[in-house]
């Protein structure tokens, strides 16, 4: 969220005749500066020991500045405690379960509030009795579904059966678990894949299938005459190398594109239809693929541009290429590259192509397949068969998104590779049902090498939000007196273990018995620490941030 997201309300028809403004709902659009955010404690400025970060608009004519803050919470702690409706995060932030107390407060997990907020377990001296417990969370989105799999699936699939049993509530002797909507436009298996992370053996389909399968109700097909359609070329040539190919590649487009520009308005025309086809979007299965290329952009095609005009075709004599010269650096989209500068790159590439800054080439790898929902980028090149298909798809719908502004991609193909090769003569085949091609993913969150990495940080996480005499940092120390109490969340995981996918019974009573009985030696080896710890005087509490 970089503008300021604030609208400014529209009126009735009876209150316009009244004299009250008619104007239409607009957004403030005021982009946020270091002006825009305050360190705040107890409603008064206190950056040494601040409690809340607050976010207010820097034009003064917007609603939500002075002294009145956007709705918004960025900070780990503040969220605990003011527990929003709406929460944003990434699956990385169920690591905090076992190591931050207060993060059960966000599952209904508290007792006590104020006027800064709630408070749980984890802060025992704070606010006034509460009554009764908050409902905990009822519906869960996970977006990019096809993302949670292989190894990040596995362990998040381990951490899913705390965040389930947190998030569920007896009612009437019923447990009512938390709606789970899923989506994803490249899957294989999906029922499989989600009773894994989830422990849900029903999925429903939405749209459902019905009996035409070019109008759902919800959507219809268009045929690309009545909406154009994403273009895809492949690219190959015999006795040349990929980088050669991507040199010629890069030259044609981008000189081509300069020509049809200037023909219809160049810069002066704000609304010149090639717009999309001036930032070349170049995609690397690796790092280093990437790295050797930028370097023959940089040397390479920013100098022959310059002069690319000199090439005609013999017969036809034609002017397809026009000189072109670079406006602005070379960008980036990758992991060695800060979030700082990615978040800028991204600004850069929403900039149309008569303004000042507006870029000429940006080269990414797989960073960009999900994410990035620029619509005027209108042409992209692929350096080489990504591995997945589902790769190769959502990375190439990084171009096209406009209805109006069909995409172009181009594929280029390292003829000497077999799995190149064979992509390269079936082009047309493939790309026609691609989809087809979408493999399934795998989730083992109950293999031994999943339960060795992860299985003693969820059973930990689980002790502790699931039971609040766990949950203060220095109550680790409780296993010595409720660590009969704490088989409950063993047998929680061991119940999960049976169901996360269609076994045997013979094979199930075996898993049952495998995660139950490594569950317990984890409960053991925590009491034999404290036990240790309690022989020589030390005290044993559980790390936590924040200070407490």
């Amino acid at each position: 969220m970089t503008p300021c997201p604030a609208v400014r309300p529209s009126y009735p028809p009876s209150e316009v005749k009244a004299g009250v403004s008619g104007d239409p709902p607009s957004g403030c659009g005021s982009k946020f500066t270091r002006d825009s955010f305050f360190l705040m404690a107890d409603g008064k400025g206190n950056p040494d020991f601040p409690k809340d970060l607050v976010v207010k608009c820097v034009n003064p004519d917007c609603e939500f500045s002075g002294d009145k803050q956007l709705p918004i919470l960025g900070v780990d702690e503040p969220i605990y405690r003011r527990l929003p409706a709406f929460i944003i995060a990434t699956v990385d932030k169920f690591a905090s379960l076992p190591w931050v107390g207060r993060t059960g407060a966000l599952f209904g997990h508290v007792e006590r509030y104020d006027q800064n907020g709630f408070y749980g377990p984890a802060d025992p001296k704070l606010g006034k009795a509460l009554g009764a417990p908050l409902s905990p969370p009822d519906l869960i989105i996970q977006d990019e579904l096809h993302l949670i799999s292989g190894p990040l699936g596995t362990i998040a699939g381990l951490y899913e059966t705390v965040v389930d049993e947190l998030a569920s509530r007896a009612t009437n002797g019923k447990k009512i678990r938390p709606k789970i909507v899923a989506s994803t436009a490249t899957v294989r298996r999906a029922e499989s894949q989600i009773r894994a992370l989830f422990e849900r053996p029903a999925t429903a389909i939405f749209p459902p299938p019905g009996p035409n399968i070019e109008d759902s109700f919800f959507a219809i097909t268009e045929a690309p005459p009545g909406t154009p359609a994403r273009l895809y070329i492949g690219v190959a040539a015999q006795g040349r190398s990929l980088k050669v190919i991507m040199l010629r590649t890069a030259l044609a487009l981008m000189s081509a594109a300069q020509t049809l520009y200037r023909e219809n308005g160049g810069r002066p025309n704000r609304l010149n239809p090639l717009d999309p086809y001036m930032t070349l979007v170049g995609y690397f299965n690796s790092l280093r693929e990437l790295g050797g290329s930028r370097r023959i952009f940089e040397d390479e095609v920013i100098s022959r541009l310059e002069r690319y005009s000199k090439r005609h075709r013999l017969d036809p004599v034609d002017d397809l290429f026009s000189d072109r010269k670079f406006r602005y650096e070379i960008q980036e989209l990758t992991s060695r590259v800060s979030t700082n500068d990615v978040a800028n790159a991204k600004r850069l590439l929403g900039k149309q192509f008569y303004e000042d800054e507006a870029v000429d080439v940006a080269l990414a790898t797989n960073m960009i397949s999900v994410g990035l929902d620029i619509v005027r980028l209108g042409t992209m090149f692929v350096n080489g068969q990504p591995k997945t298909t589902a790769e190769y798809i959502q990375a190439t719908s990084r171009v096209g998104r406009d209805v109006e502004k069909p995409g172009l991609v181009i594929t280029l193909f390292n003829i000497h590779k077999p799995r190149d090769r064979s992509h390269y003569e079936r082009f047309p085949t493939f790309h026609r049902s691609f989809y087809r091609s979408v493999e399934a993913t795998s989730v083992t969150p109950f293999s031994p090498r999943a339960l060795d990495r992860a299985l003693a940080a969820t059973l930990v996480g689980l002790c502790r939000q699931g039971f609040a005499f766990m949950t203060p940092s220095a109550s680790a120390a409780e296993i010595e007196n409720r660590r009969s109490e704490l088989e409950a969340a063993a047998q929680r995981f061991a119940k999960r273990a049976v169901e996360h996918r269609q076994i045997r019974q013979s094979e199930a009573v075996k898993l049952y018995d495998y995660v139950l009985n490594r569950c317990k030696e984890l409960l053991d080896d925590w009491l034999t620490i404290q036990q240790n710890f309690a022989q020589t005087g030390t005290r044993l509490i559980s790390c936590i941030a924040f200070g407490k």
